[in-house]
This record gives structure tokens, sequence and C-alpha cells, in this order.
């Protein structure tokens, strides 16, 4: 469903020069699956995934969303992915309800079409009980729920997801976290970015490992922790990177 190869993006900065973003990436999500991204602030996390989503244009490699070039089919890839970035934002005076109806519109959802994936949505999601409420006045929990909402409306058979409960309390991940993986039961293909290792360990059938913009390992969990003389994802995550694990 998503491939990845040879993936750069390069960025100029007056007083760093040129910054490798996203450099020679390559990896695969496959049907069914959820991969997880996983690095530290400024990996290239983020890059990478604007790039799939087609907000940002490669400066070099290959991407394919179901068969869908990201450069050449654009239009396509956006009909067939839901993007949550982090700084997705929500229109304030409107309710939750509204900017689903304005957001299922825009993908050219029907009346009766919209009605249905919204009951759909509230139940997955949970979000009947503040629906109606005008999201300036929700909680960052229940702000992001809706913006996933937003971000699947359109019922996409790939979710793009990144840090999805970053800056939630622990209630608030646990219903992003249940949400993922009820998707994954229904079929869904999910690529999502995060630094939380128990996230990881708990959702993903693969994971791929980003520093300065380089992918450092990847494969399953099992895989990856046959490569090294722990189980320890954390341990892990700092040897892959270059760094010593804390201190016990």
């Amino acid at each position: 469903m998503i491939t990845v190869e040879n993936l750069s993006k390069y960025f100029s900065d007056k007083k760093r020069g040129v910054i490798k973003a996203v450099d020679d990436v390559s990896f695969q999500c496959k049907p069914g699956e959820v991969y997880g991204l996983l690095g530290p602030n400024g990996a290239g996390k983020t890059t990478t995934l604007r790039l799939l989503s087609t907000v940002l244009r490669p400066d070099s490699g290959k991407v394919s969303i179901c068969d869908y070039d990201v450069i050449n089919q654009s239009s396509e890839v956006r009909q067939h992915i839901g993007f949550l970035s982090g700084d997705t934002g929500l229109y304030r005076r409107l309710s939750g309800r509204e900017i689903l109806r304005y957001f299922a519109a825009l993908y050219g959802l029907k009346n009766h079409q919209f009605k249905q994936r919204l009951d759909e949505i509230v139940e997955l999601l949970e979000i009947g009980s503040y629906l109606d409420t005008k999201t300036d006045k929700l909680s960052t929990g229940q702000k992001q729920r809706i913006s996933i909402a937003r971000s699947v409306i359109h019922n996409p058979p790939v979710l793009i997801l990144d840090e999805p409960t970053a800056g939630l309390d622990i209630i608030a991940s646990k219903s992003i976290i249940d949400f993922i993986s009820r998707a994954r039961g229904n079929g869904k293909t999910i690529l999502f970015s995060t630094h939380v290792m128990r996230e990881a360990e708990r959702l993903c059938d693969r994971i791929g490992i980003i520093h300065e913009g380089k992918i450092k390992l990847q494969g399953t969990v099992s895989e990856i922790r046959a490569q090294f003389t722990t189980d320890d994802l954390e341990h892990i995550f700092f040897k892959a990177v270059g760094m010593e694990p804390p201190a016990i």
C-alpha cells in the first residue's frame, strides 16, 4: 500500500547550509499493517510523512500509495489517505459535527454517505458526547479525536498519523491507541510516527528507527530485538541512533 524508495528532501539554511531532512529513505508498509516510524525530535519523521501526504515535494526518490505516485498523481493519493499532522488546526467557532460535514463535502460525500460515516466515526472515536460543542471549548484530547475524525471522514484505506498522541494525557492517549488498533482490525494500512516506545511495541507490525534523516534500523520488533543483546526497545533505540542508553 505504501512504497518509499530512496526518498530525499533537503532544505537550505543560511547558517547551517544544506540540511538533509530526509536522506535516501526506503521502506514499505503492507496492506493491513501498522508501520511505526520512531525517532527523536528533528530526526525527519514529520518531513517524511509530509512528503508522503503530498504536502511537500521530494527532491529525489519515489513514493507510491495504493499504486498512485505522490508527484504525478497527487490528487488520487489525497483521496486514498487520511493525514493527521502535528499542526492540524480546527475551526474554533465550529462544532465537531460542522467540521466533519464540511470536510465530507470537500471529499464529495453525499448527505446520506456522510450520515452513515459519521455514525461509524462517532462509535470508533467515542466523540458523541461533545460532537455538537464548539471546538474552542474542547480539551486537547477531545480536539485530537475530532482532528482524527476529520482525517478519516472519507474512509480512506491508508492512514498517515504524525505523533497522534503527542501532548495527550494517559487516558486520551489510550483512546487514540485503541482507535488505531481497531482501524487495523478493519483492514486499514497505518503509518504513524512516535517517540513513545511502548506505543510502538503494542501497535506496530514493523518499525523503522530514523535519525538525522536516515533509517538506521527497521524490521519487526522480534527481528530488531534479535540483533541486540536486550529485549528493551528503548535501549535498542539509543543504540541505533548512536547514543548510550541512560543508566538505570
